[in-house]
């Protein structure tokens, strides 16, 4: 199966997602070694600190006295506290001594560090004696090191994905603009080249029907207005006030005129339409309603309905359904669908849809989705434009 561009880039999307997990996952299990291993090295450290100091004190430590103070002078980094088993501290080491004289903050540090590490019992000037000692800080900050480490490159990917993201929406914005500002431009000469040989067949002798005229005329004046459209893109549109059915019934009627007899394209709720006041660009939001008839015609594959329904208003906005009884868009393309290049279609550049996007959310601030849809029996889009207060 031949994947298309968006499906090889989902794909993509997702190998680069484990590729990332995997990269995480190696990093907190390495460091997790380290860790457990750091932390087996410290505790042989405390055991030998630990036998040093109860050496120390006994006849055995005759000719050992500086070696074993060695040892114990060794420890530079581990927290050690040492207690009798009323728990009175006999010593300390590498804790602030100002701290040693808050009763409260020994007792809440030996509890700390009960829970972090079992303590060593030893026997050292006539008694048992109890051991405390936590981890290092070196061994904390290891400890925590990955996941800030994962969090920096998660802001750093996240940075670099918005950076991208709004690079690559405005190199496409200028393609839009360029691409239609040069269509516009391109139409112009042959447009007025036809609208001169229009004038002539009208002013000389030949024998031309006048209906041909006329239709001629209504071609001239789509061209005229297909033209329009295409220079608008890429500018800020001027928007005045129309009435809702007025813009959406001629669309629909023009549609109508060129479709297969086996369409039928209507409007429902005409009385509310008609009571609805929109703020729009009527050439841009007209191209809106023809590209969502033609889209949902080739969903029909030619046979089918096609309605236009009034939902009601909400803040502010006019809610408009368009549905039809087409082949359903799956759901996990609801989005898909309004991305440029994107198309089911053999023949074809995807650029409909997202035209219709473009027009009704940046050119209008409206909004439009896919509303609903289910696989071979229809679709239904939502369009939510600004009512006039």
């Amino acid at each position: 199966m031949k994947l298309n561009n968006y499906e090889i880039k989902g794909v993509i999307k997702i190998v680069l997602l484990v590729f990332a997990f995997l990269i995480g996952f190696f990093s907190l299990w390495y460091t997790n070694t380290l860790v457990n291993k750091l932390e087996s090295q410290e505790r042989e450290k405390i055991a030998t600190w630990a036998n040093a100091t109860q050496l120390i004190t006994s006849p055995e430590a005759e000719g050992n006295l500086n070696f074993l103070y060695e040892i114990i002078q060794a420890n530079t980094t581990i927290p050690v506290i040492l207690t009798d088993s009323n728990g009175v501290v006999n010593q300390f080491r590498n804790i602030e001594a100002f701290k040693m004289g808050n009763e409260a903050w020994v007792a809440d540090k030996i509890a700390e560090m009960k829970k972090q590490n079992e303590p060593f019992e030893i026997e050292f000037m006539g008694g048992k004696q109890l051991i405390y000692y936590e981890n290092s800080t070196l061994l904390n900050q290891l400890r925590i090191y990955p996941y800030f480490q994962l969090a920096v490159i998660a802001l750093f990917l996240a940075m670099s994905y918005f950076a991208f993201s709004y690079s690559r929406t405005s190199e496409q914005n200028k393609v839009w603009a360029g691409m239609s500002k040069e269509t516009a431009h391109q139409l112009g000469t042959p447009i007025s080249s036809l609208m001169a040989w229009l004038d002539y067949l009208k002013e000389s002798d030949a024998e031309v029907p006048q209906n041909i005229i006329t239709e001629m005329e209504h071609d001239m004046d789509r061209l005229g207005l297909i033209t329009e459209r295409f220079s608008k893109i890429g500018s800020e549109p001027s928007l005045t006030i129309y009435s809702l059915y007025e813009v959406i019934e001629e669309s629909v009627r023009y549609i109508n005129s060129r479709t297969s007899d086996k369409v039928s394209i209507f409007i429902r709720d005409q009385e509310k339409f008609k009571e609805a006041q929109v703020q729009i660009n009527k050439p841009l939001f007209a191209w809106v309603v023809e590209n969502l008839c033609k889209n949902a015609v080739d969903a029909m594959e030619g046979e089918g309905e096609i309605v236009f329904s009034f939902q009601g208003i909400r803040d502010t906005k006019v809610l408009i359904d368009i549905s039809d009884t087409g082949k359903g868009v799956p759901s996990n393309k609801f989005k898909t669908i309004f991305k440029p290049g994107y198309t089911t279609k053999k023949r074809g550049w995807g650029l409909g849809l997202s035209l219709v996007k473009r027009i009704v959310e940046n050119y209008h601030k409206g909004k439009i989705y896919v509303k609903s849809s289910e696989l071979d029996k229809g679709t239904v889009f939502r369009i939510e434009i600004n009512q006039v207060a």
